[in-house]
């Protein structure tokens, strides 16, 4: 079949029907299932499918078809997917609720590459989740995506990018030393009233560093559906592959301190990768909280919990633990475990990519909170 130019009208950007789904997934799979087998990967995508996060429309399949002239076919030449989510957007110190919306899974067949499908597909999702799941008359907030392909072509389709550094320690056996204070894993069970706690520290602190700017700063909530999503996707590769023991349930991330208002925590997930791949497997801390930033005690209580995350992640094979752009403060902690660990500014993977949908440029957005929790 002919196929025709990027810009011609009969191309057009469609929500996926289950069959044209499940032949994308085939497709991507080579680039996307890791360490799974093709039929584990499948499963995992269909598990995935009923989350609180994603199930009854949270996810939308999207793709682009061709439809030729006098025919009601089509073929499918492109593909992404999109996870609504919520946001915070703050201006002039008041915080309001929006939605977001997580681009992922973008895939081109390799024969379709080069002809300027993707950036046609692509260019068209932004603009329709710009309206998408939204009330009538009103606007998603803004989009985001992680790139894995550098920054320019997703800048050139409308999708800034921004900071996208991380600091990493190795994987590593150790007890707590002395002067560190005592550690506890969190459990599933851990998690709901901590992302309460979390999300009124991320609105008075928005509302407050909002006063005297005249920017707008946007976040995503780490909410209880987020972790989960995070948590049952390594759930389901270690139940596969059995690359760690005991219960994953039960080690979910840890915690410092008992009294709110003075606790650190942080939230983990495991990414296992190949042997012949060059990326390391990691244990990533997808958010950390840190109830009194300002007290410099807690440069050893961040300390603590990075001893017990290198611990966690050596029980669970993997090479080290990375922390997505981390504060000054977490920074000391990791130089204070090793002096010699500096702060990487990724340059190709994982660029933290944001389209605005509200006044002005995405020159005048500032994205807080920009961890591995929102990364889909």
């Amino acid at each position: 079949m002919d196929l025709p130019k990027h810009d011609s009208p009969h191309l057009h950007l469609v929500v996926a029907t289950p069959e044209e789904l499940l032949a994308q997934q085939n497709a991507n799979s080579t680039e996307w299932r890791g360490t799974l087998s093709l039929e584990a990967y499948l499963r995992r995508e269909e598990h995935l499918l009923d989350l609180p996060l994603t199930r009854n429309g949270g996810l939308t399949a999207w793709m682009l078809v061709y439809t030729p002239p006098d025919s009601e076919s089509r073929q499918v030449i492109s593909g992404c997917e999109s996870i609504k989510k919520r946001a915070l957007v703050a201006n002039g110190g008041k915080v309001e609720d929006g939605v977001a919306h997580g681009v992922a899974s973008v895939f081109c067949p390799p024969k379709f590459r080069g002809k300027g499908y993707a950036g046609r597909m692509i260019e068209e999702v932004g603009k329709r989740l710009e309206g998408w799941q939204v009330e009538e008359g009103k606007r998603s907030a803004f989009s985001v995506l992680f790139s894995d392909i550098g920054k320019e072509f997703y800048a050139r389709h409308g999708w800034k990018p921004f900071p996208s550094a991380h600091i990493a320690l190795p994987a590593k056996s150790t007890e707590r030393e002395r002067g560190m204070p005592a550690v506890r894993l969190l459990k599933d069970g851990d998690l709901a009233e901590l992302c309460e706690a979390d999300e009124g520290l991320m609105r008075g602190n928005l509302t407050r560093t909002s006063r005297s700017s005249s920017r707008s700063t946007v976040a995503m909530v780490p909410d209880p559906a987020t972790l989960q999503w995070h948590a049952a996707r390594e759930d389901f590769v270690n139940g596969e592959l059995h690359l760690c023991e005991g219960s994953l349930q039960d080690r979910r991330g840890a915690i410092v301190g008992d009294e709110a208002g003075s606790r650190v925590w942080c939230y983990w997930t495991r990414l296992w990768t190949k042997p012949q791949d060059e990326a390391p497997s990691t244990l990533h801390i997808t958010r950390l909280v840190i109830e009194d930033e300002e007290n410099p005690s807690k440069v050893n209580t961040i300390a603590a919990l990075l001893r017990a995350a290198q611990s966690e992640a050596k029980a669970s094979g993997l090479d080290e633990v990375q922390l997505w752009n981390p504060s000054e403060t977490a920074v000391a902690a990791f130089h204070q475990l090793d002096p010699k660990v500096e702060v990487v500014q990724r340059e190709k993977e994982s660029i933290a990519s944001l389209r605005w949908y509200g006044e002005g440029s995405w020159d005048d957005v500032d994205w807080a909170y920009n961890e591995k929790y929102g990364w889909c």
